[in-house]
């Protein structure tokens, strides 16, 4: 295991963890800003939607690339360049009020989510053995961390001025990439294969024909020929990419160790496990902000209820050291087993209390996220160290960067369907108007809220059934 003398493993973690946070503060940043896009961008709703699509679909593309570019060219290098995207698409969206530029300013912010696969093979480029667990568990944790804080720290700033959030966010992505500059040496390991354009551009295309659907398919009607199309066109050119890349001697993504047990079983562990992250950043969000005639809801503002989900960031972060120490003892697949499991026990506290039309109130919300947090702490913990134990030094950057594309799948998986759901099951009453009068607002029913919990249990219960299939595929890390 090579060392990096000279420099303290406590800065190197630290620095590359809060890469790894302010790149993710890009996927929740804008959440605030969402109802009132039409008008600060002068354009259509349908259109501002797509701030939050560009982000998707280039940080779900970029992630894998990043990972095999860094692989080749040094992670570092690759690192800076994702966070001097980040940089640059902040600045872009806060100098501007059309919508054209804005959205290639949230493009840009996306290709930022490679650097939080590269940051975990980078420290195990650097970090010495005793502190390689704890360092990756907190790096892995950074994304949901930063999703996590996001929300309310958006929300408090929104309320000031909107652009003074993408001026916030560019500076500290810049302290962030300075450091990196710093503190952080070249790579020392790179291959000198050539770059897979062909793969690299089919990839691109198969993500975006998936992601597309995915994100507009509530808009557009899951049925409809161009939302069915698109899904049809992703299996195609995913299969077309796939005989391709098995074909070649140095593909963009090795298939073949991908195909590997344990890195397929932790793959599909991730995907089930970002379903479940982003589902408790839904379900909850809802029930605090639902008017309490409803029935469920709490009525409280975005800000209140950022603040009320906020702890779940820290919990994961916490918890991401105990995931870290059950590696060290009893090997990875126990830590991703555990953590599944304690997700699943929050999302059954959750249904239970639903079952039983209990009134969920804000403290109860924070308990349960919580114990969910708690869980994906240790089973984001455990993911990198169960894939760069099954593959070679020299491809750790492209295999956690398919790891994580695992994990962002299932994120928009998440995004899709529990939206889907709330948005069918509704009650809808009839609130004061700010024109006079009164208007229609649909919010999510009980048994809108009992079916997104019960999809959310089972991505639960997949995750532990992959993790208990590692069984004598890993040993503990010393």
């Amino acid at each position: 295991m090579p060392t990096t003398p000279g420099r303290s493993p406590a800065v190197i973690i630290a620095v590359l963890c809060a890469a790894g946070i302010a790149v993710s503060l890009m996927q929740t940043i804008i959440v605030p800003l969402i109802p009132w896009l039409p008008q600060y961008l002068h354009s259509s709703g349908d259109n501002t939607a797509w701030a939050l699509t560009a982000t998707l679909l280039t940080g779900a593309v970029s992630t894998p690339i990043s990972g095999r570019l860094g692989d080749m060219y040094g992670k570092r290098l690759i690192m800076v360049l994702c966070l001097a995207a980040v940089v640059v698409g902040s600045v872009v969206c806060a100098m501007t009020e059309q919508l054209t530029p804005f959205l290639i300013g949230r493009a840009l912010e996306g290709f930022g989510m490679g650097a939080i696969a590269l940051g975990i093979s980078m420290m195990r480029d650097t970090l010495p053995p005793e502190r390689l667990g704890s360092g990756i568990a907190a790096m892995s944790s950074s994304l949901g961390v930063g999703g996590a804080l996001g929300l309310p720290i958006a929300a408090v700033i929104a309320q000031a001025h909107w652009h003074a959030l993408f001026w916030g966010a560019g500076a500290i992505t810049l302290a962030c990439l300075v450091a990196i500059l710093l503190v952080m040496p070249p790579s020392p390991t790179q291959r000198s294969a050539g770059f897979d354009y062909l793969g690299a551009l089919g990839l691109a295309a198969a993500l975006t024909l998936l992601l597309l659907p995915l994100s507009k398919g509530a808009t557009w009607g899951w049925t409809t020929p161009l939302t069915l199309g698109l899904f049809a066109a992703a299996v195609i050119v995913f299969a077309l990419w796939a005989a391709y890349e098995w074909r070649r001697d140095d593909p963009l993504v090795d298939l073949r160790t991908t195909a590997q047990r344990t890195v397929a079983l932790t793959n599909a562990a991730s995907l089930a496990t970002g379903f479940a992250l982003f589902s408790m950043s839904i379900i909850p969000v809802q029930l605090l902000m639902a008017p309490a005639l409803t029935g469920n809801g709490n009525g409280l503002s975005m800000v209140k209820a950022g603040l009320f989900l906020a702890p779940g960031g820290l919990v994961m972060f916490a918890f991401s050291n105990v995931g870290a120490r059950i590696i060290r003892l009893f090997g990875g697949r126990r830590s991703l087993t555990i953590g599944a499991a304690v997700m699943g026990l929050g999302y059954l506290f959750l249904l239970v209390m639903l079952i039983a039309d209990w009134h969920i109130g804000p403290w109860h919300l924070v308990a349960i996220t919580s114990i969910i947090s708690a869980g994906i702490g240790m089973a984001y913990a455990a993911m990198p160290s169960l894939i760069m134990g099954a593959v070679p030094l020299r491809q750790t950057g492209e295999a956690n960067g398919v790891n994580a594309l695992m994990r962002s799948l299932g994120m928009s998986s998440a995004s899709a369907i529990v939206g889907m759901v709330l948005a069918t099951y509704v009650i809808v009453l009839q609130l004061p108007s700010e024109r006079g009068g009164t208007e229609p607002h649909a919010f999510p029913s009980n048994t809108g809220y009992l079916i997104a919990t019960i999809i959310s249990l089972i991505a639960c219960v997949i995750a532990v059934v992959c993790a208990s299939m590692l069984r004598g595929e890993v040993e503990p890390v010393d």
